[in-house]
């Protein structure tokens, strides 16, 4: 019986292959889509979920409560972990981790030569790191690997990259930073792709004491960005007791901070999800991302089911007489809904194997635009292929159910007269219905991606505060005897013609690097409840970013601590109204009596970090043992050679070191890497609803031409021009856009509203947006509808009446 409802469902397709073909194209694009989104799903929510101990591990937090709010960070003092073991003895595992990144690593081959690299995943950790996190060793003892100083472990990815094998790494050396060697003591697996923690190349604790981390061993007032620390708990404490714990431990250790500060745990099942704080991977997705992601999935799924409905319910006039032969024959209505559904199965299942081939052919776009790393042998995961299990099955009955009942439920003796003339529901029909469904889906899209475009734009073109144009910066060498070059450096590069400023600081005016610290105004007995931005920068900083002053001017040139320049923001948080009030002031920074000076400066605001957050307090002065890299200003005319002189005088002055540049608009431009991939992202999205939307659309006036073809004849025959029968086709489909217009709208513009929340900064969506994406839809529809209805009405009228 099955064999036969197949085989009879193949010879309808058949007969019906502009149906079939509209309908496998609809249906595969959309699953197609359906499967790229769980996949990005199904690899964002598989991050770190491999170690064993996943439910008891968790990160410890720095939380702040100050004038400005609630702030979490990961950041921590460095000693945190060492007194949280003495402490808290309980605890099975406590580990710390620093990620060093932008360090140089330096390797000699066989032939004598050194090769040197820039590595952003070198960590220092300890041993317990990798008894609370699994991750494969290949070689070596992880029980004993980084026990002693100077040694590190590495994956078999930097193994091979340094030594072309990783099988003969093992006892090999690397250099850290031109002054420390390390000795490889163990090789590890390469790591997952999906890991919030790429600890490449991990350097033992013990070495720490060799670093620039030395002098901060033992200081609890600093937090450190780059530091982490993990804790293990044992199964009978819970999260929220050992959070009332951590109370008693913070005054211990930070007495003055307790009142402000507490340290909180945070599950590692939850980290890649926590928009709030960083990750060292840089990777993380908001669980409103999946959702937001789940719907459009789903979305995009009814569309192509809705198509499917349409046409099947447009079709059903043609195929009445066949239901009702059928019937008369002795068919039960069990049974037809079984042959038709029989149809709709083979269709989806054709889509299914099609919408595979497509999802193959997209992943190494897809993995480009979001920077990750999708395997193409996905259909070997019994989870995607329970997942398209489950969607053949869901599509099926979505799709082929209703129009299955409607075809079956046709009298006979109608169906036989040919009377069968549509299906309505309370005076409407039901494909107007899915019209406008499909149309306000597709909106709600299109109103999406233009406003994520309109505020991508904002962050493009609004002002900084400050001159970002033509500069790049270069990391300096960390070590002495190359500070002592940094003058030298200076003149030399200032001789080249089109190079018209140079500074250096100990980051660039927007940067995700930043320095944060309370501090004491005007010798108050106590520091400020807020904490404000360090910027140490030479005096050629303000010249060369053109950063405006409300008063005063730069401190003198200097290599230390001499005076200090404050921002607006400061002085409004300190209740200072008038600018020129706070010169002469003082500012003292960690009780130290040589960092107390007067203020000589206040400049206008800069942003210091992306247009997501407020502009902080900032406090800038000159301390040349902090700075960090050299900014170096750019005539736009003849840059090539310019950066070309430029490496060459670097490379001179600093043989031993590696020499990259980066462009200040380009990495202010990556702050906001996440919201264009999501901007591309709904750009597809919205292109794709709309496509199986005005399929569905051609399908159906498709359709009604060959149930209108003698209407249209007699219309012509009594004087109708071609543009009046396209209007007879359009005007139906214009109203169901227009209506479909008035319920996504409100719809967009309240999940528009609460995405754009996200930012300090933001653009307030007007009537233009919406004007935009109502004549997009209306014009893309006009086109699709029209050249259909143009083709009907240049047909003679002579031989649509033929018949009669």
């Amino acid at each position: 019986m099955l064999k036969n409802y197949f085989k009879t469902a193949w010879r309808s397709l058949l007969r019906n292959k502009s149906y079939t073909i509209i309908n496998i194209t609809g249906l595969a694009i959309g699953i197609a889509a359906c499967l790229l989104i769980f996949l990005v799903i199904h690899f964002q929510t598989g991050f770190d979920t491999y170690h064993a101990k996943k439910d008891r591990i968790y990160r410890v937090l720095n939380q702040r409560t100050s004038s400005e709010g609630v702030k979490l960070r990961a950041g921590l003092p460095l000693p945190i972990a060492r007194d949280l073991r003495v402490d808290f003895p309980q605890l099975p595992l406590v580990t710390t981790v620093i990620n060093d990144q932008g360090k140089q690593i330096s390797v000699k081959d066989n032939a004598g030569q050194i090769k040197r690299f820039k590595e952003d995943d070198l960590y220092i950790t300890d041993t317990q790191f990798f008894n609370v996190f699994d991750f494969t060793w290949v070689a070596g003892d992880k029980k004993t690997a980084l026990n002693e100083p100077n040694t590190a472990v590495l994956t078999q990815r930097m193994a091979k990259k340094y030594f072309g094998d990783w099988q003969n790494a093992i006892g090999k050396t690397i250099t850290y930073e031109n002054k420390i060697d390390l000795k490889v003591t163990g090789i590890l697996q390469d790591l997952p792709l999906n890991t919030d923690l790429p600890v490449n190349i991990a350097i033992s604790y013990p070495t720490i004491k060799k670093t620039d981390y030395v002098n901060n061993l033992e200081d609890w007032n600093s937090n450190f960005g780059s530091h982490n620390c993990f804790i293990v708990l044992p199964e009978n404490v819970s999260e929220a007791r050992f959070n009332h714990d951590m109370v008693a431990f913070i005054k211990k250790h930070r007495p003055d901070e307790a009142k402000r500060e507490a340290f909180l745990l945070q599950p590692l099942t939850e980290m890649h999800f926590d928009t709030r704080v960083g990750l060292f991977s840089g990777q993380v997705f908001s669980k409103d991302m999946i959702r937001t992601l789940s719907l459009i999935g789903a979305f995009l799924l009814v569309i192509a089911c809705v198509n499917f409905i349409n046409l099947a319910t447009a079709q059903a006039v043609n195929r009445s007489k066949e239901v009702g032969i059928r019937k008369v024959l002795g068919s039960k209505r069990k049974q037809l809904i079984l042959q038709f559904l029989s149809e709709t199965f083979i269709i989806t299942l054709f889509s299914v194997v099609l919408a595979m081939g497509l999802s193959e052919a997209a992943l190494p776009a897809l993995n480009g635009l979001l920077e990750i790393k999708l395997s193409s042998g996905f259909i070997t995961d019994p989870i995607i292929v329970t997942f398209l299990a489950v969607v053949l099955i869901v599509v099926t009955l979505l799709s082929g159910l209703y129009p299955s009942m409607v075809l079956s439920g046709f009298n006979p003796i109608a169906a036989l007269k040919n009377k069968i003339t549509g299906v309505r529901s309370n005076g409407i029909t039901l494909r107007r219905g899915l019209v406008v469904i499909q149309f306000g889906i597709a909106q709600v899209l299109v109103i999406g991606t233009i406003v994520i475009i309109s505020q991508l734009n904002h962050f493009k073109n609004s002002p900084l505060g400050f001159d970002k144009d033509a500069v790049i910066t270069v990391t300096l060498p960390g070590d002495s005897i190359s500070r002592l070059r940094m003058g030298a450096l200076r003149n030399e590069i200032l001789r080249q013609p089109n190079v018209k400023n140079f500074s250096y600081s100990f980051s660039s005016p927007s940067d995700n690097i930043n320095w944060g610290t309370p501090i004491t105004y005007d010798n108050a007995a106590v520091e400020t409840e807020f904490r404000v931005n360090l910027k140490w920068a030479d005096a050629d900083y303000f010249k060369l970013y053109d950063l405006k002053f409300l008063a005063g001017g730069p401190y003198a040139k200097s290599d230390t601590v001499n005076a200090y320049v404050v921002n607006e923001t400061l002085l409004k948080n300190l209740g200072v109204t008038n600018p020129k009030d706070a010169i002469g002031k003082t500012i003292n920074i960690w009780g130290d009596k040589n960092l107390t000076q007067r203020i000589v400066g206040v400049v206008k605001d800069f942003n210091v970090t992306s247009l997501r957050e407020q502009i902080p307090p900032v406090v800038m002065a000159a301390w040349t043992g902090q700075y960090g890299i050299a900014n170096i200003k750019l005539s736009p005319s003849n840059m090539q050679p310019t950066l070309a002189a430029i490496e060459n005088q670097w490379t001179k002055t600093f043989p031993d070191n590696l020499y990259e540049h980066k462009f200040l608009d380009q990495k202010i431009e990556n702050f906001y890497k996440k919201e264009s991939q999501l901007s591309q992202l709904y750009k597809i999205f919205a292109g794709i609803a709309i496509f199986i939307s005005c399929l569905g659309l051609y399908g159906m006036v498709s359709f009604m031409a060959v149930q209108r073809t003698k209407e249209v004849g007699i219309r012509k025959t009594l004087g109708a021009s071609v543009a009046n029968i396209v209007y007879l086709f359009s005007k139906e489909f214009t109203v169901l856009i227009l209506i479909s217009f008035i319920i996504s709208a409100p719809v967009a513009w309240y999940f528009m509203q609460q995405w754009l929340q996200g930012f300090t900064y933001r653009i307030h969506p007007g009537w233009g947006i919406f004007a935009i994406s109502i004549v997009l839809s209306v014009i893309i529809a006009w086109i699709t509808v029209g050249y259909k209805a143009i083709s009907a009405a240049l047909v003679n009228p002579v031989k649509s009446l033929r018949s009669e």
